[in-house]
């Protein structure tokens, strides 16, 4: 038996200009992805108008399994610049994944796609090339060269103070 194919939309989605309902796939996004769009922009209405039409589920995924996409996120160093909406989206897909569906998260974002390519769900970007290459990030100071831990929320070194930044260490073609 085949997976139903299905499709999650991050708030990039809708600001690119993807309208749900020119596709027939059952269509997902999370409840903090309103939240990203503009009330009354045209982006907003794409998703209330999908929504409220049947086309678009919003769904709220499991707190456990949005804990889990930090935990993969911070393997890969991408936990600090994922925002909910996007822990979010990639929580939903592994869900879905789980519940034996398809997904296909629809997102420019190449961090959201980084994880995603980790968690073995699929994406597709709409305004550019997406990613070609998972990369393994560090977080590390510039200045006196400590690295950090993926999950460090601090944005300057706790030894100088200098702004952090984030560097690839290792990619693996996806």
């Amino acid at each position: 038996m085949s997976k139903k194919e299905v499709i999650i939309l991050d708030a990039s989605a809708f600001i690119s200009g993807f309208d749900p309902l020119s596709v027939h796939q059952t269509q997902y996004t999370v409840p903090a992805v309103k939240n990203e769009l503009i009330p009354g922009s045209l982006p907003w209405i794409r998703l209330i108008t999908a929504s409220e039409g049947g086309r678009l589920r919003i769904q709220q995924p499991k707190s456990k399994v949005v804990r889990k996409i930090e935990e993969v996120s911070k393997t890969v160093g991408d936990l600090r610049v994922l925002s909910d909406a996007d822990k979010q989206i990639l929580a939903l897909a592994f869900e879905l994944k789980k519940a034996r569906e398809d997904p296909s998260i629809i997102t420019d974002d190449y961090s959201m796609q980084n994880v995603a390519s980790k968690l073995g769900v699929k994406f597709s970007a709409l305004m550019t090339l997406g990613i070609r290459y998972r990369f393994q990030w560090i977080i590390y100071c510039p200045a006196c060269h400590r690295k950090f831990p993926g999950d460090v929320r601090d944005k300057s070194c706790s030894i100088c103070g200098t702004i952090l930044k984030r560097k690839p260490v290792d990619k693996v073609q996806v």
